[in-house]
């Protein structure tokens, strides 16, 4: 999603490399759940956020929407898969009654960043503390590569960075066009694409890449 933010309003004024330290650590969420509601429509899921969960609940890309724990929303132009927020009090579907997360260890790439950020120039992006966001007040310094926990550090922010910039041209080139079906056209085609199609046996990132580069 493409947002306009001041950072000197949000954040701490520093930006961060994965092997940084920032003040991040929240004793693992004890006792709190509070980033995990009133989130409405804003968690976009990235195709690596489709195949964990996919893989992690043993569901295709069309049973996780008949589950109705994800949902589509047309995001700048594409139609793209976020959480849903469910009952009065608009928590995440995957939130136990305990407040607990059912998916922690194959949880989103938004779940892992939060509370940080990341803030993307012509090259690439640096990460950021969001320093209004977490309700837990004695945080604790940590690397950020160790707060995200995904394995190939290197081959994820590939991956965000190939992700973004591609998001970023077709959004672009869709909000150009006039042809409303044309437009519905490419986004369809790009949700099947890297959503709905099944990836193999190969490594993820080494497929996601092939489909990148033979994307029409």
């Amino acid at each position: 999603m493409l947002r306009e933010i001041d950072l000197n309003e949000i954040s701490d004024g520093k930006l961060y490399s994965s092997n940084d330290l920032v003040k991040a650590g929240c004793n693992d969420c004890v006792g709190c759940s509070a980033c995990c509601k009133g989130m409405g429509d804003s968690i976009i899921l990235d195709p690596l956020d489709i195949y964990n969960l996919a893989g992690g609940l043993g569901k295709n890309f069309e049973e996780l929407l008949e589950s109705g724990r994800i949902a589509l929303r047309v995001v700048d132009g594409l139609i793209l898969p976020h959480l849903k927020m469910v009952g009065e009090e608009q928590t995440c579907s995957f939130l136990n009654t305990e407040g607990r997360c059912e998916i922690h260890p194959f949880r989103p790439g938004f779940c892992r960043l939060f509370p940080l950020g990341r803030v993307y120039n012509e090259k690439g992006f640096h990460y950021f503390l969001q320093t209004h966001e977490c309700q837990y007040r004695n945080r604790t310094k940590v690397k950020v590569k160790k707060w995200i926990d995904v394995p190939e550090i290197g081959k994820y922010e590939q991956f965000v960075k190939d992700w973004h910039f591609f998001q970023k041209e077709w959004q672009e080139e869709l909000n150009g066009c006039e042809d409303l079906e044309a437009r519905k056209k490419v986004s369809m085609l790009i949700l099947r694409e890297f959503y709905q199609k099944p990836y193999g046996e190969k490594d993820f990132y080494e497929e996601f890449r092939e489909r990148l580069v033979a994307f029409p």
